[in-house]
């Protein structure tokens, strides 16, 4: 095998881990898209979950007040 032949054969090499980079790369980057929507999707459920928690608190101020008023306290 010639010199011509020898770099041919290691520039295709290099062309076909490119690819194989590119294609990882974009996988990688559905991932990382599909993640960050999770995430805000958990955020959102999160936020969600503290204004019921907040809200319920609430109620229960409200019943030991009543509590309270029955009691005389």
């Amino acid at each position: 095998m010639n010199p011509l032949e020898k770099l041919a054969q290691k520039i295709d090499g290099m062309i076909v881990k490119l690819k194989n980079l590119e294609d990882e790369n974009a996988m990688l980057r559905n991932e990382l898209m599909a993640a960050k929507a999770q995430n805000e999707a958990k955020d959102a459920q999160i936020a969600k979950l503290n204004d019921e928690l907040a809200m319920k608190d609430l109620e229960i101020e409200e019943v030991i007040g009543k509590i309270e008023a029955i009691l005389g306290e």
